[in-house]
């Protein structure tokens, strides 16, 4: 089968399953009363969102698995062993970094779904604490890396630059797990607002298919293009109003997806291009604790009792452009254009380079 219908295939019957998994799963979440609890700490006018069915990202984990797994075994029937076509030697290191990395994401998605459990069925609002979550993440970060090590690859490429090894496992390790835990918090941080997550998904999904196939990685372009088509299909119950959340069950999985994706093509460090919106909220968040905890200890000098300033208005920066009146659709259109340029420059980056 030819490399575009496959990919044209990934993105279709993505969408499809998506989109008409919805029509089960939400009524489903309803009856369940898995609705979503709204925390005082966020913006006081979503509070009309409070009991929206929330796990939804289960639809598109689903689709984007599916896609995957029957386009490839179509593939295989077909002759065609699509994961390691054109990488030759390197053939059996592309199917542990893309297998292993649909695990990782898998992983995250569980990880996130025992954190709504905890909140829509424990009624505990906080779900898993911020310890148990570090410590989860990094037990199943440290198994995706185990996994990397023993292909013996242990080297990124930097466009303009070449391939760049590591220079020790320690050194491997370190790298790879601060990329992951930033990413996957990172891309949970952007999940504040309907279709929000899931549209910088679809353009950064876009992105990294088109790398993909730049590098010969076909069988990380098949699973970008299942995640594009998944992330879309599911924006029909997603977009503003939204029928249903994700929830971190659904903006788990995506961190880890997105990061998959990057290190099956050998490239983490387009992350912060092709991923740039996921870095500005990240880092948005960041920097408003930061700056309120330094500008609190600076007036605690002269004051007692002085608080800290905020750079934002509120952080993640989409809560930000809200309480300066712009319309969760016009952030989602935004953001979302905003990180279709990125993706085409890392595009760009990676044909030049």
């Amino acid at each position: 089968m030819k490399i575009i219908v496959s990919l044209i295939i990934s993105a279709v019957l993505g969408f499809l399953i998506s989109a008409l998994l919805g029509i089960v799963l939400v009524p489903a979440l309803h009856k369940l009363k898995f609705g979503q609890t709204i925390l005082d700490i966020g913006p006081n006018w979503h509070k009309n969102k409070q009991g929206t069915p929330t796990m939804g990202g289960i639809m598109f984990i689903i689709s984007t698995i599916i896609t995957t797994i029957a386009v490839i075994l179509l593939n295989k029937a077909l002759g065609v062993d699509i994961v390691a076509q054109y990488q030759d030697v390197l053939a059996g290191a592309t199917k542990v970094k893309l297998y292993s990395g649909i695990i990782l994401a898998l992983g995250f998605g569980l990880i996130g779904f025992a954190d709504d459990y905890i909140k829509v069925v424990k009624k505990q609002n906080e779900g898993l604490t911020v310890i148990q979550k570090t410590l989860c993440q990094l037990a199943l970060s440290a198994a995706y890396i185990v996994t990397l090590c023993l292909t013996g690859d242990q080297y990124m490429y930097i466009p303009f630059v070449g391939n760049v090894q590591y220079g020790s496992p320690i050194l491997f390790a370190l790298f790879t797990v601060v990329v992951i835990y930033a990413t996957v918090n990172a891309v949970n941080f952007t999940d504040g607002i309907d279709g929000l997550c899931a549209s910088v998904t679809v353009t950064a999904a876009l992105s990294f298919a088109v790398m993909a196939v730049l590098h010969h990685f076909i069988g990380a372009s098949i699973l970008a293009c299942a995640l594009l088509g998944a992330c879309a299909g599911y924006l029909i119950w997603n977009w503003h109003p939204a029928k249903c959340f994700m929830g971190d069950t659904g903006s788990m999985f995506l961190g880890g997806m997105i990061v998959a994706l990057a290190f099956a093509i050998d490239c983490p460090l387009i992350l912060l291009v092709a991923g740039f919106v996921y870095v500005i909220e990240g880092l948005s968040d960041v920097v408003q604790i930061g700056y309120f905890k330094i500008t609190k200890k600076i007036a605690r000098r002269t004051d007692p009792n002085a608080t800290g300033k905020r750079l934002l208005k509120m952080a993640p920066i989409h809560h930000h452009f809200e309480k300066c009146g712009w319309s969760e659709v016009k952030i989602v259109i935004v953001f979302s254009l905003v990180n279709l340029i990125a993706g085409a420059g890392a595009c760009l980056l990676i044909y030049f380079g």
